[in-house]
């Protein structure tokens, strides 16, 4: 039977349903030709072989209907290349909490679609690998996480407000650099003179002491502005 053709299944094993090309083109609502194309391209990852018979599951159709997305968007098939290539040499989630989640910050789960939503015209993939690298966001199958909507919302405020969201990347990486600093100076205090056990619980002490003295540089650099 040819590839295109027949019923769709479910793998015996997982009883994921799974699609055969004309199927899956059917529910992308793309033609067999341009889901070869995209195939060729790598923009979908590899079908599971079943002898001459190619199977597709719903991850590649949330795949195409992510294409189609980003194409309505303004990205061209080049630039979805390379952000899919991009998400995929990123961390997943499992890695990010292997690694300890963030304590205090509430993640943000979004679809691809709706990270360009956020950052219009500003989501490419060198911007994207910056954000991959900083830890700001991680990938779970298909859709994406932002280990903080404080850092979300600010951030795409900043970006409507005309700041390029590379800047404001570049200016997180310092920042990072400067916070991973004053969280070593206020651990190392309070494990010297609190004690292992009291470290947890005057750690609100130590972000007030941050904060206030954030607030009174930004009072300075402000009025000594011209």
């Amino acid at each position: 039977m040819a590839e295109g053709s027949g019923p769709d299944s479910a793998h015996p094993d997982s009883g994921v349903r799974e699609y055969r090309m004309a199927e899956l083109a059917s529910a992308a609502g793309i033609t067999v030709r341009t889901l070869r194309f995209y195939r060729e391209r790598g923009l979908i990852p590899p079908p599971r072989r079943e002898g001459r018979i190619a199977w597709y599951d719903e991850q590649h159709l949330a795949r195409l209907r992510t294409i189609a997305a980003l194409l309505e968007r303004g990205h061209t098939l080049n630039g979805i290349a390379d952000l899919t290539t991009a998400f995929e040499s990123g961390r997943n989630v499992r890695e990010v909490l292997a690694l300890g989640a963030p304590s205090e910050e509430e993640p943000v789960r979004l679809t691809p679609e709706e990270l360009a939503d956020h950052f219009a015209g500003e989501v490419t993939p060198e911007n994207l690998a910056a954000a991959l690298d900083l830890g700001y966001l991680v990938t779970d199958g298909e859709e994406i996480i932002h280990i903080s909507r404080r850092l979300l919302d600010v951030s795409a405020a900043l970006v409507r407000e005309g700041v390029p969201l590379a800047e404001v990347l570049k200016a997180g990486a310092r920042v990072r650099e400067h916070a991973d600093a004053l969280a070593q100076l206020f651990t190392e205090l309070l494990r010297a003179h609190a004690g292992e056990e009291d470290v947890r619980r005057l750690r609100p002490l130590a972000k007030s002491v941050v904060e206030a003295e954030l607030s009174m540089a930004l009072d300075r650099h402000l009025r000594d502005t011209p």
